[in-house]
């Protein structure tokens, strides 16, 4: 419940900062904050850093599958709800089940359902909201989105042969430091003006995604990968949408179209049926 609740409401935090400051600028402080504390835990654990063409695998997950996939989903925390950032974050696995099959990976025929109901539910939200109206900064939010969630994937397919070579501590180590690198260069390019002003609401938040997110969270993400295993560990995120979209209901405001959420309740049928598929 806490790794759910935990992965689920970082993007209410997200979209509270967004609204007050620069989200390349929060992100960045985020990943300033977070590298000092992770060294500290792998000089405490003696952790082996990544060695090889692992430091390649792991170097390319902290580019794409952290540092672009946050930049994306924090920008677009900007400017759609963050229960469908959620949602466009968690169809990631679409994109790594289309790469997996280029590299030559199977996919069973109950995965081909999945990943066709998948897209069906993304395609259905975009429609229906583009049928009811949608603004400029509405339709970036989403596309936005929707490119984090490929970058994610990216990183997952070129990590994936060295997760069971690495140490987690240390792989989350070395992906945060590479993310933060990726996040200085994005600010210098469109990172707008520096936050001047600090709200308790954006304060609290940007200390809630960095420690307890940002260390709890991966500790969590760890220990319930060892007990019930990658797939498992993955599908339980699939909650995350939803949570979000309650949290962001109850304490933010936030209001979700019914076509948002039949979108997303095909999207995440479709990719139940793909871990099951697993």
């Amino acid at each position: 419940m806490a790794y759910v609740l935990l992965w689920g409401s970082a993007f209410n935090a997200a979209r509270v900062i967004a609204l007050e400051w620069s989200p390349l600028w929060a992100l960045l402080i985020r990943f300033v904050a977070v590298v000092p504390l992770l060294w500290l835990v792998v000089r405490l654990r003696a952790a082996p850093l990544p060695q090889g063409a692992d430091r390649w695998r792991v170097a390319a997950m902290g580019a794409f599958g952290m540092g672009g996939y946050l930049a994306c989903a924090w920008v677009a925390s900007a400017h759609v709800p963050s229960g469908l950032v959620a949602l466009l974050s968690a169809s990631s696995p679409l994109f790594v089940a289309m790469g997996g099959r280029l590299l030559g990976q199977r996919l069973a025929p109950m995965g081909w359902v999945g990943l066709g109901l998948g897209w069906l539910g993304v395609a259905t939200l975009g429609l229906l909201r583009s049928a009811d109206g949608i603004e400029t900064a509405e339709a970036w939010g989403l596309g936005t989105a929707l490119l984090g969630a490929l970058l994610q994937a990216v990183g997952v397919l070129a990590f994936a042969p060295a997760r069971d070579r690495v140490d987690p501590w240390a792989t989350n180590f070395v992906q945060t430091l590479v993310g933060m690198a990726v996040l200085a260069v994005l600010v210098l390019g469109w990172g707008g003006s520096m936050p001047t002003q600090v709200t308790p609401a954006a304060l609290g938040a940007l200390l809630y995604v960095s420690l307890l997110v940002g260390m709890v969270g991966y500790a969590l993400f760890f220990v319930v990968i060892r007990r019930f295993g990658a797939a498992n560990a993955a599908a339980l995120q699939l909650m995350a949408p939803p949570v979000a979209a309650l949290i962001g209901w109850a304490l933010l405001g936030e209001r979700l179209a019914w076509g948002d959420l039949l979108g997303g309740a095909i999207t995440l049928a479709g990719l139940l049926l793909m871990f099951r598929a697993r």
